[in-house]
């Protein structure tokens, strides 16, 4: 048993430092900028693109999904060779979800600022790589589809987590599954709590192609 609470507990612990690493606070730092002070005060790639230009917000995307996909399968198959080498495939799914949830949990409240991060988007595509690739394929097309008609990143995130259960249920994940997804869709949308009241009072801001330049000491929404 203590064995089992040991592994179980790496995997969540050590994912979490993985997904505390503020990537784009990092890169918007090496730029000059607090990207906590400039737009939404979001650390995520969004902020990121929108004041720092297309390559950066990329890089932080990429590197965002990165954290989650290493957590959740490379990291989750390091615990399991060690602390569980003959799993059922019920414990080696619930090993992969734990490492998954610490890396976007480190993200989304990173011990490096102060517990408060990004909203976990990114984050939680790279575990869905590791665990359920079919049913991210499903909401990818949702937000795409959004983003394209709105130019509304928050707006496409939140309708993509709510249908990532249903997504989940179409490609025929078990019912264990299908919770850990309803657990994902709700922390994302309470992440988005911020954009949700945004969203209603026509304020939020739509994506644009084009750099914008801003100073760091440009007002932040809240």
């Amino acid at each position: 048993m203590a064995v089992v609470i040991l592994g179980y507990a790496l995997s969540l612990v050590v994912a979490y430092f993985l997904g505390s690493i503020p990537t784009g606070f990092l890169v918007a730092k090496a730029r000059g900028v607090d990207i906590r002070t400039v737009g939404s005060g979001n650390i995520g790639a969004t902020n990121v693109f929108r004041y720092l230009g297309k390559p950066a917000g990329i890089f932080v995307l990429l590197v965002d999904a990165l954290k989650g996909w290493l957590a959740a399968y490379v990291w989750a198959n390091m615990v399991l060779a060690w602390f569980f080498p003959n799993a059922s495939e019920t414990v080696r799914d619930a090993v992969r979800v734990s490492a998954g949830f610490g890396a976007i949990l480190g993200h989304n409240f990173t011990c490096w600022l102060h517990f408060k991060g990004g909203k976990g988007i990114a984050t939680s595509a790279g575990m869905l790589i590791a665990l359920v690739w079919p049913a991210l394929l499903i909401i990818l097309g949702v937000w795409t589809v959004l983003f394209a008609l709105t130019r509304y990143v928050s707006l496409a995130s939140i309708c993509a987590a709510a249908m990532l259960p249903v997504a989940a249920w179409l490609t025929h994940e078990s019912l264990a599954m299908i919770a850990v997804m309803v657990g994902m869709a709700a922390l994302a949308i309470y992440k988005h709590r911020a954009n949700i009241q945004r969203l209603l009072n026509g304020t939020e801001n739509r994506i644009s192609f084009k750099k914008t330049a801003s100073p760091a000491g440009t007002p932040r929404q809240s």
